[in-house]
């Protein structure tokens, strides 16, 4: 069977070649295909990125069918990852694939879900859902006989772990053992690949774009509350001259795309910039380039800012989403001391583990796992007298 191209048509010298990658954890007979597109199919088939469908980003999906949940948000960081590193002329198909991965860590319920398993697993390593992206991949996936996870590149797992957004913090925390390899990991450099750095502020961008679309979607956030934002006003203007009497839901994907196409190009331009002012001519020196070199450009960064800030205000801190977020801890929270309290409550593939790993830490894997459905369905079915099943 003839072998996939490497990927090295046309990049960059920055950019990460697969022909030259730190290559995988274990060896594969026969040898593994070369290219991250064998790490791109991988995950795609991985169940960890099924379960993405059913997970909550912002607002809970049986509210609407039409919110987004992370495997919609991780398709839209895939797509402005994708446009970036293109414009960069960096290794496409490496950062597409690490935007396919950067969510899998994270568990039912978005945030929410996040902030109740980290403080519950503070005696115990804290809980980071960058770390559990590299747990999944390395360790939780077992689809494959002759090794556990998926036997992703050095180059995809670097960039899990290094994910870096104002809400994402990487090397938060790490296991004592660190039996994932972190360390190699974070040795390699403080900062990751430059189609790692991409996916990061493609994060931004997919998030803040989307999250204003359901907001408005919600009833959340008007016309008038977005226009006190300069970034939505410059992109809005042009348009809605000339549809002043159509209603702003009903021209708010031309404005969003307007306005992903300016963050996009901003990101591009001001990147390039400062790639060349550092002088990086491969990928060790941009690990160790001091400074991030995939950015906005300042007043860019600022507009993008007085946006989040909106979306902080009347969406995530909206009376509607911090009920739902509470409800959402609360069952975790039950989940949780319900299974570290009688163990035998989770199914063997996860109890046989405890004696190596602890009981906090393969119920946190449990809960992580589970989707926004499963984990109510499982609170009914441990705690409502009504249900037998």
């Amino acid at each position: 069977m003839s072998k996939l191209p490497a990927d090295s048509s046309g990049l960059a010298p920055y950019a990460i070649d697969a022909a030259a990658s730190r290559g995988r954890r274990h060896a594969e007979t026969p040898p593994a295909d070369s290219s991250f597109e064998l790490d791109r199919r991988r995950i795609l088939h991985a169940a960890a990125f099924r379960r993405l469908l059913h997970k909550t980003q912002v607002f809970v999906t049986q509210e609407s069918d039409h919110y987004r949940t992370r495997l919609t948000h991780t398709l839209e960081v895939v797509s402005a990852a994708q446009r970036i590193a293109a414009g960069l002329q960096l290794n496409v198909t490496l950062a597409g694939a690490v935007a396919m991965a950067h969510d899998l860590g994270h568990p039912p319920f978005g945030h929410a879900g996040e902030h109740a398993l980290n403080e519950l697993m503070q005696p115990f390593g804290g809980f980071e859902h960058n770390v559990q992206s590299l747990r999944v991949v390395d360790y939780l996936e077992h689809p494959y006989p002759a090794f556990r996870g998926l036997n992703l590149a050095f180059e995809l797992r670097e960039g899990l772990i290094k994910h870096n957004t104002p809400y994402d913090r990487p090397g938060r925390t790490q296991p004592a053992d660190d039996e994932f390899g972190i360390g190699e990991l974070i040795a390699a450099g403080p900062l990751p690949p430059l189609e790692a750095q991409v996916v990061d502020l493609a994060d931004q961008i997919a998030y803040s774009l989307h999250d204003v679309e359901d907001g408005l979607m919600q009833g959340l956030l008007n016309e008038a509350s977005l226009n006190d934002c300069r970034l939505w006003r410059d992109a809005s203007a042009p348009l809605r001259t000339g549809w002043r009497d159509v209603p702003l839901l009903a021209t708010r994907r031309p404005i969003l795309d307007a306005l992903g196409d300016r963050l996009c190009e901003d990101a591009i331009e001001s990147s390039r910039r400062r790639i060349a002012a550092a002088g990086v001519t491969d990928a060790d020196a941009v690990r160790h380039a001091g400074a991030a070199l995939v950015c906005f450009s300042d007043d860019m960064r600022a507009g993008l800012t007085e946006l989040q800030q909106l979306l902080s205000r009347q969406v995530y801190r909206h009376h509607s989403v911090v009920r739902m977020d509470a409800k959402a801890q609360r069952l975790i929270r039950e989940l949780f001391n319900a299974y570290t309290r009688e163990p035998q409550l989770m199914p063997p593939r996860f109890t046989e583990r405890i004696e190596m790993q602890g009981v906090h830490r393969v119920a946190c894997d449990y809960i992580a796992g589970m989707t926004d459905r499963y984990c109510r369905d499982e609170c009914a079915r441990l705690f409502d007298p009504q249900r037998w099943d």
